[in-house]
């Protein structure tokens, strides 16, 4: 196997600071909680904004203020988040892009969301992968329905994506592919030859989900994005805490973790 790349989301749109009062949300927090992470064992950062007032924004200005001070804390793979919050248009939520970072995520269909559905359509997808291209930035691939594997696989074929593809599964967002051995197993079958994947697990789900990625050879990602518990009831203290448990799961069972370069060879990024 491939050594463990761990993503920490570290924000997202959704969290509030009155749910999980240890939420990074300022630039500096989001920038400390990133170098932690990565210190913890993460080599890929999932990033996610706010604006002064806590509300999520893809505000290009905050993203390059807060990408600035993450790179000056440490050499973690920076992902920025094109998905934005529910109701963004999509030139919003293409502005991080510009920026050049190393990935970006590449959300390939529409899915209900809790009381939301996230839109995207297919011309939509087409442009944000041609953006990307013309960025040179890599994909993660955003995948929360099967269906969403065969639209990947249409823009390969299109010559929209280049291979090796690398996707994220995410399971358990209410209204979309519920969280389980099996709904895992059949995804990663779908997956064309040579991709890579991550597993994120929504909720209480996150822990078993990150334990079933290490044994099937795919990468893993935590964070308060997608789950604010350390245990039942038990608010976890930062994202790091939640890195942590799973870098060491992984090296109990013999699986060695990657640093941020060795996440790059995986993934087959090139630095400028």
């Amino acid at each position: 196997m491939d050594k463990l790349i761990i993503t920490a989301a570290l924000v997202g749109a959704e969290v509030t600071k009155a749910q999980q009062p240890n939420l990074p949300i300022a630039p500096e927090e989001i920038a400390l909680a990133a170098e932690e992470a990565c210190q913890a064992g993460a080599s890929i950062i999932h990033l996610h904004v706010r604006d002064a007032q806590g509300r999520p924004t893809q505000d290009k200005a905050i993203f390059r203020q807060v990408i600035k001070g993450i790179k000056e804390r440490c050499d973690a793979i920076i992902q920025v988040s094109t998905g934005g919050a529910a109701g963004m248009s999509p030139e919003e939520r293409l502005q991080p892009v510009t920026l050049k970072p190393e990935m970006a995520t590449l959300s390939t269909g529409s899915v209900n969301f809790g009381d939301e559905v996230f839109l995207n359509p297919w011309g939509e997808i087409c442009s944000f992968a041609k953006t990307m291209q013309k960025y040179g930035v890599k994909p993660e691939l955003e995948v929360f329905e099967a269906g969403m594997i065969e639209n990947a696989k249409r823009l390969l074929k299109e010559g929209l994506l280049t291979a090796p593809l690398h996707f994220d599964l995410v399971l358990g967002v209410p209204g979309a592919m519920p969280a389980g051995p099996k709904a895992l197993l059949y995804l990663v079958d779908c997956l064309p030859q040579g991709s890579t994947f991550t597993v994120a697990g929504i909720g209480r789900q996150q822990l078993p989900m990150a334990v079933m990625a290490i044994i099937m050879g795919g990468h893993v990602r935590v964070g308060f994005e997608d789950n604010i518990f350390y245990s039942r009831g038990v608010l976890a203290r930062s994202n790091a805490q939640l890195v942590s448990r799973v870098a060491n799961l992984a090296r109990e069972i013999g699986r060695e973790v990657a640093s941020p370069e060795e996440a790059r060879k995986v993934l087959g990024l090139k630095r400028d």
